[in-house]
């Protein structure tokens, strides 16, 4: 097995005017870490997340141990999701699937793994049909399906089901006003010790109503505000603002919903301390950002998209994980119907940290699956 190698990639020129980085926006590139494995050059994956920098990920070695040679590979956006684009994240994975095919790989597939399941599922079926030639909110995204080269199989592990969706579970809808982080509507605060453990039906309801509504108030305030930009002379076609508390999903404190293996809290830990938090899921985001990623005008959702694909995929379950539930490996066997199998990886937390032992598990299954495309 080779030492871990540097992937420095181009992308297209002009695709990258949304990222934050200057560098960037003049010569638009993205790194990837990879290992090559000893013998013919057969298999290769790619995991890949939108914002999170995978190339240190934990399925880069073991995979290349057994066969299968793995880039973690970085979108323009890591680290900050304040403008990221879907429809551009796909690009840059498509960069990645250009440059492992042209080193020689026969075969090349996905590993989705949390924020990059969606992403993958998003890749796969516009590469299979580009459909996404406008970003939400009316302008063009310049994609040509010669940016997006199909790849030969999807594997996902701790699976979100996308951003579109995430946010959708986990705004807090007891804030009150949208300008003041601490303004907070007892009634619907699943944080408040007047609200106990396990939380009653009526509660569970009213909380999701208020969860939608305040969904759907940001996100038509978007709406009206880039129209508004748009439609003035001399305005800035964009502008960033805060979305205060992204993180009070019940499931996270009351373990008898959607029960699994997992502890109580969140992957980051106290889930109210994120939910509070000066940086979290959404924080601070773009009028276009919010809606390709956020809104229910993403074209990135994953189950969606995962339905739309033809070719084999494999979900590996983590059975202890704090944010991926049975409704979520449920929505994805659905969306993957004959050709999706599911493994479980018993007690797994959303990266196994801290479980040396349960990667060998998992790196295990994808080459399995890898080595039968």
């Amino acid at each position: 097995m080779s030492e871990l190698q540097l992937a420095v990639i181009d992308v297209k020129p002009g695709a990258a005017m949304e990222s934050q980085s200057g560098l960037q926006l003049l010569r638009p590139r993205i790194y990837g870490a990879f290992r090559e494995p000893t013998g013919p050059k057969k298999v290769a994956a790619i995991v890949m997340h939108p914002t999170s920098n995978f190339m240190g990920h934990y399925l880069i070695g073991p995979l290349a141990e057994r066969g299968i040679c793995c880039m973690g590979l970085n979108s323009r956006f890591v680290g900050n999701d304040t403008v990221l684009l879907m429809e551009r994240a796909i690009q840059d994975l498509g960069a990645g699937v250009q440059y492992l095919r042209a080193a020689g790989y026969e075969k090349v597939f996905l590993v989705g793994n949390s924020g990059g399941a969606a992403l993958a599922a998003f890749y796969q079926a516009q590469a299979e049909q580009l459909t996404a030639t406008h970003l939400p909110d009316g302008d063009p995204t310049h994609l040509h399906p010669s940016d997006l080269p199909p790849v030969d199989g999807i594997a996902l592990c701790a699976a979100h089901l996308g951003r579109t969706r995430l946010m959708r579970d986990w705004i807090d809808p007891s804030v009150i006003d949208e300008h003041d982080p601490l303004s907070v509507n007892p009634d619907l605060d699943m944080y408040d010790a007047r609200h106990r453990v396990p939380y009653d039906s009526d509660f569970l309801a009213r909380f999701s109503a208020a969860q939608k509504a305040r969904l759907d108030r940001i996100e038509q305030w978007c709406i009206d505000r880039l129209a508004l930009l748009r439609n003035t002379p001399g305005a800035p076609r964009d502008q960033t603002f805060i979305v205060y508390r992204t993180h009070a999903d019940p499931r996270c404190v009351d373990l008898s919903l959607d029960a699994n293996d997992r502890l109580p809290g969140s992957v980051w830990g106290d889930a109210r301390q994120v939910n509070y938090s000066a940086n979290a899921m959404g924080r601070t985001t773009s009028l276009t950002a919010f809606l390709s990623q956020w809104s229910s005008r993403s074209q990135a959702d994953g189950p969606g998209n995962l339905a739309r694909t033809t070719v084999p995929k494999l979900l590996l379950t983590y059975t202890g994980d704090q944010s991926t539930f049975p409704s979520t490996r449920d929505a994805w066997m659905a969306a993957g119907g004959a050709r999706i199998r599911n493994v479980d990886i018993v007690g797994g937390n959303h990266y196994l940290a801290g479980q040396p032992e349960l990667i060998p598990k998992a790196a295990d299954a994808i080459a399995e699956f890898a080595h039968a495309l």
